[in-house]
């Protein structure tokens, strides 16, 4: 059984992932910027609570010392956190649009890694999932059969694509640690609108990904299916 970090954990994906990991055995640390919210979410699941902003370099730093304070390794990282940002009429965007975007989807990343690393380098087995999109895949976004090519979201599937880059760039470089990036494909969640299959079906390749074994793949983009084109 393993320890797991979730960010933006308080609904949603991240919530269902959660509660999937608490249910099959594993210690679950809830992350989320929202303290009341996020202990409401955590006690209703047998999960533990950990306060962070992945937007702010003192708030990681924060969780990492609780967490290494309190449980003292993360086997797996989930980096679930992440907003859609603007969406509109392309030449109304700013650079604060862009920015604000990046900020949570991919900066967020990087800092909540590097916070994290000497927790997950204390495992025998390290797991880093990057929650991504096939909204930032080139091949689904200009397939006419795939649904990702029906829509038009800018700055998301920018930063959606900068995340699966990171991923295949990590799992590169940090050797003794596996990294993976999830699609949770059309799932009914504020993003959509309440369009798409369940949360439950869209939390499964995360699911599938935060629990693979010392044999598991690295470098990998799949959702509920298999592997997906980048």
């Amino acid at each position: 059984m393993t320890t797991t970090f979730i960010t933006g954990a308080n609904k949603s994906l991240g919530f269902e992932t959660a509660r999937r990991l608490v249910d099959a055995g594993h210690t679950v640390l809830l992350g989320a910027r929202d303290p009341e919210r996020g202990r409401a979410a955590a006690a209703s699941i047998g999960a533990r609570f950990v306060r962070i902003d992945v937007t702010d370099d003192a708030s990681v730093r924060a969780a990492a010392a609780d967490v290494a304070a309190h449980e003292g390794t993360v086997d797996v990282l989930v980096n679930n956190a992440g907003v859609l940002g603007r969406i509109g009429p392309v030449d109304e965007y700013t650079a604060a649009d862009v920015s604000a975007v990046l900020d949570v989807n991919v900066v967020g990343i990087v800092r909540v890694t590097h916070a994290f690393l000497p927790l997950l380098r204390r495992s025998s087995n390290p797991v880093i999932v990057n929650v991504s999109s096939g909204m930032g895949s080139f091949g689904m976004t200009q397939d006419p059969a795939r649904i990702e090519s029906q829509y038009a979201l800018p700055l998301y599937s920018a930063s959606k694509a900068a995340v699966t880059m990171l991923t295949t760039q990590y799992a590169r470089e940090l050797k003794g640690v596996k990294v993976n990036a999830a699609d949770p494909g059309q799932t009914a969640t504020d993003f959509t609108g309440g369009l798409g299959h369940t949360v439950t079906e869209g939390a499964d390749s995360i699911v599938t990904l935060a629990t693979i074994g010392p044999d598991g793949p690295t470098g990998q983009f799949i959702d509920r299916t298999g592997n997906l084109p980048w």
